[in-house]
């Protein structure tokens, strides 16, 4: 898969830490961390950042509910966040805390003083309905039946002086921009409901609240102690606080360059302030802007979005705790669409893992690996003469890793989760059509008895690189049984040398749930 050499930035959105986090905010990660870990096996010289969105009203809602500190509160769900990312297998580059990091404020006060010198702010008396779940301004017509659409409540009515942003300056620009794609949105459908909003009309937008409604809490707007700056223009300064913005070396300048590829991945609830608001602050700054937008759907239950406020959140880490990082990943890549929205249950979760995991990759594993011990010593044979199976074997490979490829490069991220398996599938077909149990009977069959376990070797090698992405730890066990090491990127044939060593041991993913025969047969589907 090493066929793009670039420097590329990802980031996921910065979530409120109002409280600890549920099943949705795990979808998101896990798809960043799996286009980070696909980015760098393709060459990229890849940095992974998101952090928590600290100082919003809502935390500090949750904080007077709770009667706490909002500071304790707010870094104690903070750092769930971040037991999260580790519990799920999540690589980051970098966490950015809004309220702590002391890169951020520095970061936001830089990039407000920018767009003031462009002539982008300016104060005026405002009177408008915020939805404090939404952390945003609603027109009337905006709303259903007077209520924000998200959340099911009334927003609430505001009036008072506030510093604006002069968004309606760049509707042409803005609308130039994601037309030609050259800030580009995926999916198609999130680009047409932008350009939609664009062409309804922009209006400058409040980038400021008084102090006093804020209860103190969030970073002072430059020469104006009485305001705080408004959660969603600190919050996405976070993406380039990350990097160390607005120093003139390191990270910043690596990776937020004209000629490099940057990346949001953000859920389409906060589409218009990444596509619309965020763009039009970066142009005022004179910044960069980002390359794409990756937009994923809602994960929700029984057909309602999963939301804290809600009261149908899913504990992630009782998921993880309970059936592994990788049910739960596997679970979250393959069948949740990765653009449109999908309905979790317990029961589909451990459906794909018995079915899926357990039944067709780690006994395709260990049915294989099993043989290899059992009739060569437990070494990779030499491969002799090839037949069709090897020959259909070979080209389903290649068929398999370019739509595993293109599935990542699209952002459907099932799709290629849905290939990766489709290649397992492939091989545990030809195991059966080869049947080298019944070869190892006939002493005149040695030759091709060596040839198909060779590819069977050779195919659980390049399962393994399929898999890297969307399953890491299982990607690298298979790696090490076959004696490959690690996932090296290669999904041709052909590039394990005879002799090396492989080693089955325990199962990769025991069911959780349906018992199996104990009694083993390589020539059997086994749990």
């Amino acid at each position: 898969m090493n066929h793009i050499n670039s420097i590329s930035y990802l980031s996921a959105a910065l979530p409120y830490v109002n409280a600890a986090p549920h099943l949705g905010h795990a979808f998101e990660l896990c798809l960043a961390d799996a286009l980070a870990r696909y980015r760098r096996q393709s060459g990229r010289d890849l940095v992974f950042v998101t952090g928590s969105d600290d100082n919003s009203l809502k935390n500090v809602r949750a904080a007077e509910v709770a009667e706490r500190p909002i500071q304790e509160l707010v870094a104690e769900n903070a750092e769930r966040f971040v037991e999260l990312g580790r519990a799920l297998g999540v690589e980051l580059d970098d966490f950015v805390a809004t309220s702590r990091d002391p890169r951020h404020a520095p970061a936001v006060h830089e990039l407000w003083r920018r767009c003031a010198a462009s002539g982008d702010l300016y104060q005026k008396p405002y009177r408008g309905l915020y939805c404090v779940g939404c952390e945003q301004f609603y027109a009337s017509d905006e709303l259903l039946d007077g209520v924000c659409a998200e959340h099911g409540v009334p927003p609430e009515a505001v009036e008072e002086r506030n510093w604006f942003f002069r968004l309606s300056r760049h509707q042409d620009r803005l609308r130039e921009l994601i037309a030609s794609d050259r800030v580009r949105i995926r999916p198609e459908e999130r680009k047409r409901e932008v350009l939609a909003f664009i062409d309804s009309g922009l209006e400058d937008f409040s980038v400021s609240r008084t102090r006093e409604r804020a209860r103190g809490w969030g970073i002072e707007v430059p020469d104006d102690p009485e305001q705080v700056i408004f959660v969603w223009f600190d919050a996405l300064t976070g993406y380039l606080s990350a990097l160390g913005f607005p120093s003139g070396s390191g990270a910043f300048d690596s990776f937020w360059s004209n000629s490099f590829e940057r990346t949001h991945l953000i859920g389409k609830g906060i589409l218009r302030f990444h596509a619309v608001y965020w763009i039009a602050i970066l142009l005022s700054a004179g910044i960069e802007l980002p390359s794409e937008i990756l937009v994923h759907g809602y994960l929700t239950v029984d057909g309602r979005k999963i939301g804290k406020s809600l009261g149908n959140a899913v504990d992630p880490s009782t998921l993880v705790s309970e059936l592994g990082a990788e049910a739960v990943r596997w679970f979250l890549l393959k069948h949740v669409h990765s653009t449109k929205d999908a309905d979790f249950s317990r029961e589909r979760l451990l459906a794909a893992h018995d079915t899926e995991l357990a039944d067709q990759l780690g006994n395709l594993v260990r049915r294989s690996l099993t043989l290899v011990e059992r009739h060569a010593a437990g070494l990779t044979p030499s491969p002799g003469v090839l037949g069709d199976f090897e020959h259909q074997l070979r080209e389903r490979a290649d068929q398999a890793s370019a739509a595993v490829r293109r599935g990542f490069e699209e952002f459907a991220i099932h799709e290629a989760a849905a290939s990766a398996l489709g290649f397992a599938s492939a091989v545990n077909r030809y195991l059966d059509d080869t049947a080298p149990w019944k070869l190892a009977r006939d002493t005149n069959a040695k030759a091709r008895l060596d040839t198909v376990l060779y590819h069977l070797v050779e195919a659980l090698r390049i399962c393994s690189v399929q898999f890297a992405p969307l399953l890491p730890d299982a990607a690298e066990r298979i790696a090490r049984a076959v004696g490959a090491g690690s996932p090296d990127g290669t999904v041709r044939f052909g590039v394990t040398p005879p002799g090396r060593r492989v080693r089955t041991g325990d199962p990769l993913f025991p069911r959780k749930r349906l018992a199996r025969p104990a009694r083993f047969d390589p020539g059997r589907a086994l749990g």
